[in-house]
């Protein structure tokens, strides 16, 4: 298939607010915080049933422009099924933006997707048969909207060709289930620059090849890119200028990291997503606002 046309993936929260994702749209960030992975605070609290920081975390990330919550609960040796489906009630009761829904556990996604209500996306589905067999329905049965993995059975390829190939079998499998084209976005999946110097024109030509042939959304882990590096947050913001230019139009990245966030602003005010620049004074006068507070009470 060959297309011009990217189609808009709608997300919609409990409440019933709509995050719209497309190339006519400003860049959707899903904010990646509510996350236990190399947070040892956040997985003793989860591990007591704390959940604290995960309502700080949702807080913050929605004031600071997360259009969409990522929320994982994955902590080996740890009831994962319990953890998540807690999480999704609380995140809910708290912010009214759509939710994704991250694990790798089947047993998981499907006791907590039926909680979420509105239309929750679901992180993720890599291209391997039995992943596809086993939550493509699950999606399909709760009107969600899915991630899928460019990655198969033989691991991730730096390949474009053969992410291509994964990304394709993820969509034509999806639509087999009923899945709409539009309700499969697409991770061409970040690799550490450090260990692969093509990761990142790998992504681009990845991209190209998406967008022109299946005509689904892209996004990916942002942050996976800089992992091992120093300069993290930079090398992020300059990866994400990059791939926004390239049509990757959502991301789970952090907000709250200024040099991400300001990137992400400036390419949606260059791309023709921020009328007047609107929210780039917006966010301008706030960080000065915030540094004016700080001298006052230094």
């Amino acid at each position: 298939m060959s297309t011009d046309a990217v189609a808009e993936t709608v997300l919609r929260s409990n409440a019933g607010h709509d995050t719209v994702i497309g190339d006519a749209h400003p860049f959707a960030i899903i904010g990646e915080r509510i996350n236990p992975t190399g947070r040892k605070k956040l997985a003793e609290e989860l591990k007591h049933g704390n959940y604290d920081t995960v309502k700080s975390d949702a807080l913050a990330q929605v004031a600071a422009g997360a259009r969409v919550l990522d929320l994982n609960a994955g902590i080996p040796g740890f009831d994962e099924v319990a953890m998540l489906s807690e999480m999704v009630k609380i995140v809910n009761d708290l912010v009214d933006i759509p939710i994704c829904i991250d694990s790798s556990t089947p047993e998981a996604l499907e006791a907590a997707v039926p909680l979420a209500g509105g239309k929750v996306l679901i992180n993720s589905v890599t291209a391997e048969q039995h992943s596809m067999d086993r939550l493509l329905p699950l999606v399909a049965a709760h009107g969600a909207a899915v991630i899928g993995m460019a990655n198969d059975e033989d691991g991730i390829s730096m390949d474009p060709d053969v992410r291509f190939a994964c990304a394709a079998k993820v969509v034509e499998n999806a639509e087999k289930h009923g899945i709409a084209r539009e309700d499969v976005i697409i991770d061409p999946l970040a690799m550490p620059i450090g260990a692969a110097p093509d990761a990142g024109t790998a992504m681009v030509r990845t991209i190209a090849r998406i967008r022109g042939e299946l005509g689904v959304n892209l996004s990916c882990g942002a942050s996976n890119i800089s992992f091992g590096m120093p300069g993290r947050h930079e090398i992020d913001a300059s990866f994400l200028t990059i791939m926004i230019a390239n049509g990757m139009n959502t991301a789970i990245t952090n907000p709250l990291h200024r040099p991400v966030k300001k990137a992400i602003l400036a390419a949606d005010l260059l791309l023709g997503h921020d009328d007047f620049g609107a929210e780039w004074i917006k966010d301008h006068r706030a960080e000065v606002e915030a540094a004016k507070l700080e001298a006052a009470n230094a």
